[in-house]
């Protein structure tokens, strides 16, 4: 595995297979890390455990050669994010990638009422996914329709969600930390919880730290990636 915990003298194999932790940055797309990664590695066959939008940050693995054939083993595993939720705004993407509309928040909301509403999404919940997203509809991307403006009809889906922590009210701002099931779509919680606290409300901010033991603290950004492999030490062909 290529990760920060790994030996100084490790021999990375690619074609046998390799996973690697990627931290990825903010406006960048998962595929776009693939793109930046083949090019370090000069390797084709890459992909990710589960992608993350262009604007959340964090752990990204990604599996090379034989190892691809691992990548739903790292899916099914659990996820833990956190993020800021903004109370009062609302976007057709549920987060800050399409414009907002402003909404007026509760006179009365307070930090008490906040967490009580916040373990009504503990469990077993539905979600419908939202139309800015990669879910196919017959053959086609949900997010292709909504750039056009079209409303596409959509089926609920059960994700389990572990625990839903809230580490800070700041209104409207709401820091939170989330841990689970594949398939959430944190965005979709975000939108459902302004709902259930009188107003609406957009993610902000989001970070993925965990994805079943593996830590963001053990992943290269793609600076470090990047000139992990240029030194003389760790060119490809030198092991």
């Amino acid at each position: 595995m290529i990760n920060k915990k790994m030996s100084p003298d490790y021999c990375p194999d690619f074609q046998n297979g390799e996973t690697i932790l990627i931290d990825k940055p903010l406006r960048i797309s998962s595929f776009r890390v693939i793109e930046k990664v083949r090019k370090v590695i000069n390797f084709r066959k890459i992909g990710h455990a589960g992608t993350l939008d262009p604007l959340a940050t964090g752990l990204l693995i990604l599996c090379t050669g034989k190892k691809t054939k691992e990548i739903e083993k790292y899916q099914s595993l659990k996820k833990v994010y956190c993020g800021i939720i903004t109370l009062g705004l609302y976007s057709e993407s549920f987060d800050l990638e399409t414009e907002t509309n402003t909404f007026p928040i509760p006179d009365n909301l307070n930090e008490e009422k906040i967490i009580q509403v916040s373990r009504q999404f503990i469990g077993e919940i539905e979600q419908l996914p939202p139309m800015y997203s990669a879910v196919k509809k017959n053959g086609k991307r949900l997010y292709q329709s909504a750039r056009k403006g079209k409303e596409v009809e959509r089926e609920r889906r059960k994700v389990l969600i572990y625990d839903f922590i809230i580490d800070k009210v700041e209104l409207p701002d709401i820091h939170f930390t989330i841990e689970c099931s594949k398939g959430t779509y944190i965005r979709a919680i975000a939108d459902d919880f302004g709902k259930a606290l009188g107003t609406r409300a957009t993610l902000s901010s989001l970070r993925r730290k965990r994805i079943g033991e593996f830590d963001v603290k053990d992943a290269f950004d793609l600076k470090e990636f990047s000139e992990l492999f240029q030194t003389e030490k760790n060119k490809l062909n030198y092991c």
